[in-house]
Protein backbone atom coordinates (compact mmCIF):
# COMPACT_ATOMS: atom_id res chain seq x y z
CA UNK A 1 0.00 0.00 0.00
CA UNK A 2 1.38 3.70 -0.65
CA UNK A 3 0.18 4.58 2.75
CA UNK A 4 2.39 2.44 4.24
CA UNK A 5 5.21 3.09 2.13
CA UNK A 6 4.84 6.55 3.44
CA UNK A 7 4.56 5.49 6.90
CA UNK A 8 8.09 3.82 6.77
CA UNK A 9 9.76 7.01 5.07
CA UNK A 10 8.29 9.00 7.34
CA UNK A 11 9.38 6.80 10.37
CA UNK A 12 12.86 6.78 9.16
CA UNK A 13 12.83 10.18 8.78
CA UNK A 14 11.82 11.02 12.26
CA UNK A 15 14.48 8.88 13.79
CA UNK A 16 17.06 10.55 11.54
CA UNK A 17 15.62 13.75 13.21
CA UNK A 18 15.89 12.06 17.33
CA UNK A 19 19.13 11.22 16.45
CA UNK A 20 20.70 14.63 15.08
CA UNK A 21 18.49 16.34 17.78
CA UNK A 22 20.58 13.82 20.22
CA UNK A 23 24.14 14.71 18.99
CA UNK A 24 23.32 18.66 18.66
CA UNK A 25 22.33 18.85 22.19
CA UNK A 26 25.24 16.76 23.13
CA UNK A 27 27.93 18.77 20.98
CA UNK A 28 26.04 22.40 21.42
CA UNK A 29 24.76 22.43 24.86
CA UNK A 30 27.91 19.76 26.05
CA UNK A 31 24.71 17.64 27.68
CA UNK A 32 25.45 14.03 28.40
CA UNK A 33 23.51 11.84 25.94
CA UNK A 34 20.36 10.54 27.49
CA UNK A 35 19.83 14.61 28.90
CA UNK A 36 20.56 15.25 24.93
CA UNK A 37 17.84 12.36 23.93
CA UNK A 38 15.16 13.11 26.58
CA UNK A 39 14.99 16.83 25.54
CA UNK A 40 14.51 15.90 21.83
CA UNK A 41 11.74 13.28 22.81
CA UNK A 42 9.88 16.11 25.53
CA UNK A 43 10.24 18.20 22.09
CA UNK A 44 9.14 15.83 19.83
CA UNK A 45 6.23 14.89 21.75
CA UNK A 46 5.16 18.46 22.94
CA UNK A 47 4.35 17.46 26.22
CA UNK A 48 5.54 20.66 26.92
CA UNK A 49 8.30 20.47 29.86
CA UNK A 50 10.20 22.49 31.02
CA UNK A 51 14.08 22.52 29.59
CA UNK A 52 16.52 20.04 30.58
CA UNK A 53 18.67 22.37 30.87
CA UNK A 54 19.05 26.34 30.63
CA UNK A 55 19.78 26.59 26.57
CA UNK A 56 22.01 28.84 24.94
CA UNK A 57 21.11 31.12 22.05
CA UNK A 58 22.63 28.86 19.29
CA UNK A 59 20.91 25.85 21.41
CA UNK A 60 18.03 27.95 20.89
CA UNK A 61 18.20 28.23 17.14
CA UNK A 62 18.79 24.38 17.09
CA UNK A 63 15.89 23.51 19.30
CA UNK A 64 13.79 25.99 16.67
CA UNK A 65 14.78 23.95 13.82
CA UNK A 66 14.08 20.35 15.67
CA UNK A 67 11.26 21.98 16.60
CA UNK A 68 9.63 22.70 12.90
CA UNK A 69 11.31 19.67 11.57
CA UNK A 70 10.65 17.22 13.85
CA UNK A 71 6.89 18.20 15.08
CA UNK A 72 6.17 18.68 11.72
CA UNK A 73 6.95 15.11 10.74
CA UNK A 74 4.91 13.37 13.59
CA UNK A 75 1.57 15.18 12.56
CA UNK A 76 2.66 13.84 9.64
CA UNK A 77 2.95 10.21 10.37
CA UNK A 78 0.05 10.00 12.54
CA UNK A 79 -1.83 11.33 9.28
CA UNK A 80 0.09 9.13 6.97
CA UNK A 81 -0.95 6.12 10.03
CA UNK A 82 -4.42 6.86 9.99
CA UNK A 83 -4.61 7.18 6.05
CA UNK A 84 -2.64 3.53 6.24
CA UNK A 85 -5.76 2.24 8.47
CA UNK A 86 -8.17 3.45 6.35
CA UNK A 87 -6.77 2.26 2.94
CA UNK A 88 -6.61 -1.39 4.92
CA UNK A 89 -9.92 -1.26 6.12
CA UNK A 90 -11.13 -0.23 2.92
CA UNK A 91 -9.57 -2.57 0.17
CA UNK A 92 -10.53 -5.65 3.28
CA UNK A 93 -14.27 -4.99 2.83
CA UNK A 94 -13.68 -4.36 -1.41
CA UNK A 95 -11.44 -7.45 -1.45
CA UNK A 96 -13.88 -9.32 0.54
CA UNK A 97 -17.07 -9.01 -1.53
CA UNK A 98 -15.11 -9.01 -4.83
CA UNK A 99 -13.76 -12.47 -3.77
CA UNK A 100 -17.50 -13.20 -3.49
CA UNK A 101 -18.34 -12.08 -6.15
CA UNK A 102 -15.62 -14.28 -7.92
CA UNK A 103 -16.66 -17.61 -6.15
CA UNK A 104 -20.57 -16.82 -6.63
CA UNK A 105 -19.51 -17.00 -11.10
CA UNK A 106 -17.45 -20.23 -10.34
CA UNK A 107 -18.83 -23.33 -12.96
CA UNK A 108 -16.60 -25.73 -14.15
CA UNK A 109 -13.75 -24.61 -12.61
CA UNK A 110 -11.10 -26.67 -10.53
CA UNK A 111 -10.75 -26.85 -6.58
CA UNK A 112 -6.87 -26.92 -5.65
CA UNK A 113 -6.92 -27.99 -1.67
CA UNK A 114 -3.76 -26.83 -0.46
CA UNK A 115 -0.78 -23.98 -1.57
CA UNK A 116 2.22 -25.33 -1.08
CA UNK A 117 4.61 -26.47 -3.99
CA UNK A 118 2.46 -28.59 -5.43
CA UNK A 119 -0.52 -26.84 -5.74
CA UNK A 120 0.85 -23.88 -6.89
CA UNK A 121 2.55 -25.94 -9.66
CA UNK A 122 -0.93 -26.98 -10.93
CA UNK A 123 -2.60 -23.35 -10.46
CA UNK A 124 0.02 -22.50 -12.68
CA UNK A 125 -0.68 -24.87 -15.06
CA UNK A 126 -4.39 -23.65 -15.05
CA UNK A 127 -3.65 -20.25 -15.40
CA UNK A 128 -1.91 -20.73 -18.45
CA UNK A 129 -4.79 -23.07 -20.20
CA UNK A 130 -6.85 -20.28 -19.09
CA UNK A 131 -8.85 -22.64 -16.73
CA UNK A 132 -11.17 -21.03 -13.75
CA UNK A 133 -10.04 -22.55 -10.61
CA UNK A 134 -10.30 -22.16 -6.67
CA UNK A 135 -7.12 -22.53 -4.16
CA UNK A 136 -8.41 -23.35 -0.09
CA UNK A 137 -5.84 -22.87 1.98
CA UNK A 138 -5.98 -23.45 5.62
CA UNK A 139 -2.79 -20.84 6.38
CA UNK A 140 -4.23 -17.36 6.60
CA UNK A 141 -1.06 -15.75 6.45
CA UNK A 142 -0.10 -18.50 3.81
CA UNK A 143 -3.65 -17.71 2.08
CA UNK A 144 -3.14 -13.61 2.43
CA UNK A 145 0.38 -13.73 0.66
CA UNK A 146 -0.45 -15.67 -2.52
CA UNK A 147 -3.53 -13.67 -3.18
CA UNK A 148 -1.10 -10.48 -2.55
CA UNK A 149 1.44 -11.91 -5.39
CA UNK A 150 -0.96 -13.33 -8.19
CA UNK A 151 -4.03 -12.46 -9.08
CA UNK A 152 -5.59 -16.06 -8.18
CA UNK A 153 -9.09 -16.36 -6.05
CA UNK A 154 -7.37 -17.92 -2.90
CA UNK A 155 -9.62 -18.18 0.40
CA UNK A 156 -8.77 -19.33 3.73
CA UNK A 157 -10.37 -22.35 4.54
CA UNK A 158 -10.34 -25.91 5.46
CA UNK A 159 -11.31 -28.33 2.74
CA UNK A 160 -11.96 -31.04 4.88
CA UNK A 161 -14.98 -29.12 5.91
CA UNK A 162 -18.07 -29.97 3.83
CA UNK A 163 -18.85 -26.54 4.10
CA UNK A 164 -16.24 -24.66 2.97
CA UNK A 165 -16.44 -26.90 -0.36
CA UNK A 166 -19.62 -26.21 -0.90
CA UNK A 167 -18.58 -22.49 -0.48
CA UNK A 168 -16.47 -23.04 -3.43
CA UNK A 169 -19.07 -25.00 -5.59
CA UNK A 170 -17.78 -28.00 -5.38
CA UNK A 171 -21.30 -29.36 -7.02
CA UNK A 172 -20.64 -27.13 -10.00
CA UNK A 173 -17.03 -28.03 -10.18
CA UNK A 174 -15.44 -29.78 -12.77
CA UNK A 175 -12.81 -31.28 -10.45
CA UNK A 176 -10.77 -31.32 -7.30
CA UNK A 177 -7.03 -31.51 -6.56
CA UNK A 178 -6.05 -32.97 -2.49
CA UNK A 179 -3.29 -31.23 -2.32
CA UNK A 180 -2.19 -30.42 1.27
CA UNK A 181 1.47 -31.54 2.94
CA UNK A 182 -0.23 -34.37 4.59
CA UNK A 183 -1.57 -37.56 3.27
CA UNK A 184 -3.80 -38.16 5.99
CA UNK A 185 -5.38 -34.22 4.92
CA UNK A 186 -5.51 -35.42 1.26
CA UNK A 187 -7.51 -38.62 2.12
CA UNK A 188 -9.99 -36.80 4.50
CA UNK A 189 -9.92 -33.97 1.99
CA UNK A 190 -11.28 -36.96 -0.94
CA UNK A 191 -13.36 -38.51 1.25
CA UNK A 192 -14.96 -35.75 2.35
CA UNK A 193 -15.37 -34.45 -1.36
CA UNK A 194 -16.43 -37.77 -2.46
CA UNK A 195 -19.75 -37.38 -0.27
CA UNK A 196 -20.50 -34.82 -1.68
CA UNK A 197 -19.91 -35.33 -5.59
CA UNK A 198 -19.73 -39.00 -6.49
CA UNK A 199 -19.28 -38.04 -9.98
CA UNK A 200 -16.58 -35.16 -9.56
CA UNK A 201 -12.99 -36.22 -10.78
CA UNK A 202 -10.96 -36.51 -8.04
CA UNK A 203 -6.75 -36.18 -8.16
CA UNK A 204 -5.09 -37.15 -5.01
CA UNK A 205 -1.48 -35.71 -4.11
CA UNK A 206 0.46 -38.78 -1.89
CA UNK A 207 3.56 -38.94 -0.24
CA UNK A 208 3.92 -42.19 1.10
CA UNK A 209 3.96 -45.40 -0.79
CA UNK A 210 1.24 -46.56 1.41
CA UNK A 211 -1.04 -43.64 0.85
CA UNK A 212 -2.53 -44.51 -2.81
CA UNK A 213 -4.72 -46.96 -1.63
CA UNK A 214 -6.10 -45.53 1.11
CA UNK A 215 -6.94 -42.30 -1.03
CA UNK A 216 -8.45 -44.85 -3.87
CA UNK A 217 -10.60 -46.64 -1.78
CA UNK A 218 -11.88 -42.62 0.18
CA UNK A 219 -12.95 -41.95 -4.06
CA UNK A 220 -9.76 -40.68 -5.32
CA UNK A 221 -9.87 -41.04 -9.17
CA UNK A 222 -5.88 -40.40 -9.38
CA UNK A 223 -3.30 -40.70 -7.06
CA UNK A 224 0.19 -39.10 -7.89
CA UNK A 225 3.39 -39.25 -5.39
CA UNK A 226 5.88 -36.54 -6.85
CA UNK A 227 8.66 -37.72 -5.24
CA UNK A 228 7.60 -41.07 -7.55
CA UNK A 229 7.39 -38.74 -10.47
CA UNK A 230 10.63 -37.19 -9.39
CA UNK A 231 12.39 -40.46 -9.46
CA UNK A 232 11.01 -42.04 -12.89
CA UNK A 233 12.10 -38.29 -14.60
CA UNK A 234 15.23 -38.94 -13.16
CA UNK A 235 15.94 -42.54 -14.50
CA UNK A 236 14.56 -41.62 -17.36
CA UNK A 237 16.59 -38.70 -17.82
CA UNK A 238 19.82 -40.68 -18.07
CA UNK A 239 17.89 -43.88 -20.28
CA UNK A 240 16.14 -41.55 -22.71
CA UNK A 241 17.24 -37.99 -22.40
CA UNK A 242 16.39 -36.91 -25.57
CA UNK A 243 12.33 -38.46 -25.43
CA UNK A 244 12.43 -36.53 -21.70
CA UNK A 245 13.76 -33.31 -23.10
CA UNK A 246 11.09 -33.54 -26.55
CA UNK A 247 8.22 -34.43 -23.54
CA UNK A 248 9.53 -31.35 -21.36
CA UNK A 249 9.63 -28.83 -24.03
CA UNK A 250 6.10 -29.93 -25.71
CA UNK A 251 4.17 -30.06 -22.39
CA UNK A 252 5.97 -27.37 -20.38
CA UNK A 253 7.84 -25.08 -23.22
CA UNK A 254 5.71 -25.13 -25.77
CA UNK A 255 6.43 -21.83 -27.17
CA UNK A 256 9.95 -22.68 -27.50
CA UNK A 257 9.27 -25.54 -30.11
CA UNK A 258 5.59 -23.91 -31.46
CA UNK A 259 4.21 -27.26 -31.05
CA UNK A 260 1.84 -28.52 -28.31
CA UNK A 261 0.26 -31.96 -26.98
CA UNK A 262 -3.63 -31.12 -26.47
CA UNK A 263 -6.30 -33.49 -25.77
CA UNK A 264 -9.81 -32.56 -27.06
CA UNK A 265 -13.22 -34.57 -27.41
CA UNK A 266 -14.82 -35.06 -30.68
CA UNK A 267 -18.74 -33.24 -29.62
CA UNK A 268 -21.53 -34.82 -31.14
CA UNK A 269 -22.12 -31.74 -33.19
CA UNK A 270 -18.99 -32.29 -34.74
CA UNK A 271 -18.12 -32.50 -38.71
CA UNK A 272 -15.86 -35.47 -38.00
CA UNK A 273 -18.16 -37.63 -36.66
CA UNK A 274 -18.51 -40.61 -38.71
CA UNK A 275 -15.29 -39.45 -40.96
CA UNK A 276 -12.17 -41.92 -40.82
CA UNK A 277 -9.12 -39.95 -40.04
CA UNK A 278 -7.94 -39.73 -43.35
CA UNK A 279 -10.95 -37.87 -45.29
CA UNK A 280 -11.59 -35.51 -41.82
CA UNK A 281 -8.22 -33.43 -43.02
CA UNK A 282 -6.52 -33.35 -39.43
CA UNK A 283 -3.45 -34.53 -40.49
CA UNK A 284 -3.21 -33.27 -44.56
CA UNK A 285 -5.33 -29.96 -44.28
CA UNK A 286 -4.19 -29.20 -40.67
CA UNK A 287 -1.11 -30.77 -40.08
CA UNK A 288 -1.81 -32.38 -37.10
CA UNK A 289 -0.65 -35.77 -36.01
CA UNK A 290 -3.41 -38.16 -33.82
CA UNK A 291 -1.37 -39.76 -31.42
CA UNK A 292 -4.15 -41.53 -29.97
CA UNK A 293 -7.89 -41.67 -29.57
CA UNK A 294 -9.84 -42.82 -26.12
CA UNK A 295 -13.27 -44.05 -26.59
CA UNK A 296 -15.08 -44.63 -23.86
CA UNK A 297 -15.39 -47.60 -22.06
CA UNK A 298 -12.33 -49.23 -24.64
CA UNK A 299 -8.63 -49.19 -24.56
CA UNK A 300 -6.68 -46.27 -25.39
CA UNK A 301 -5.80 -46.63 -29.28
CA UNK A 302 -1.91 -45.73 -29.87
CA UNK A 303 -1.00 -44.07 -33.48
CA UNK A 304 -4.17 -44.64 -34.98
CA UNK A 305 -4.79 -45.86 -38.47
CA UNK A 306 -6.08 -43.74 -41.36
CA UNK A 307 -9.21 -45.32 -41.66
CA UNK A 308 -10.11 -45.26 -37.92
CA UNK A 309 -13.50 -44.05 -37.63
CA UNK A 310 -14.23 -40.68 -35.32
CA UNK A 311 -17.33 -41.13 -32.79
CA UNK A 312 -18.89 -38.62 -30.54
CA UNK A 313 -17.38 -38.45 -27.51
CA UNK A 314 -14.12 -39.72 -28.98
CA UNK A 315 -11.09 -37.92 -27.03
CA UNK A 316 -8.13 -37.54 -29.57
CA UNK A 317 -4.57 -36.80 -28.47
CA UNK A 318 -3.16 -34.97 -31.10
CA UNK A 319 0.09 -32.89 -31.64
CA UNK A 320 0.91 -29.67 -33.64
CA UNK A 321 0.84 -25.88 -34.09
CA UNK A 322 -0.88 -24.18 -31.40
CA UNK A 323 -3.18 -22.06 -33.30
CA UNK A 324 -3.81 -24.95 -35.64
CA UNK A 325 -5.08 -26.98 -32.88
CA UNK A 326 -7.04 -23.94 -31.99
CA UNK A 327 -9.13 -24.68 -35.30
CA UNK A 328 -9.21 -28.09 -34.52
CA UNK A 329 -11.23 -27.91 -31.20
CA UNK A 330 -13.66 -25.04 -32.94
CA UNK A 331 -14.11 -27.89 -35.56
CA UNK A 332 -14.13 -30.48 -32.92
CA UNK A 333 -17.40 -28.94 -32.00
CA UNK A 334 -18.44 -27.26 -34.85
CA UNK A 335 -21.92 -28.58 -36.31
CA UNK A 336 -22.19 -30.72 -39.20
Amino acid sequence: MRALRNLKLLSAALLCVAIIGTAGFHYIEHWSWFDGFYMVLVTLTTIGYQEVHPLSQVGRYFNVGLILTGVGLVFLILGALGQALLEFEFNNYFGRRKMEREIARLKDHYIICGAGRVGRAVARQLESKPAQFIILESNEAKALRIRQETDWLVVHADATLEAQLLAAHIHEAAGLVAATTTDATNTYVVLTARSLSPTLKIIARASEEGAEKHMRTAGADQVISPYGFAGFRIAQAFLRPHIINFLEVALVRSDELNLELEELTIEPTSIYVGKDLQSSGIRHDLGITVLAIKREGEEMKYSPAADALLSAGDHLIVMGEPARLRELEILAGAKK
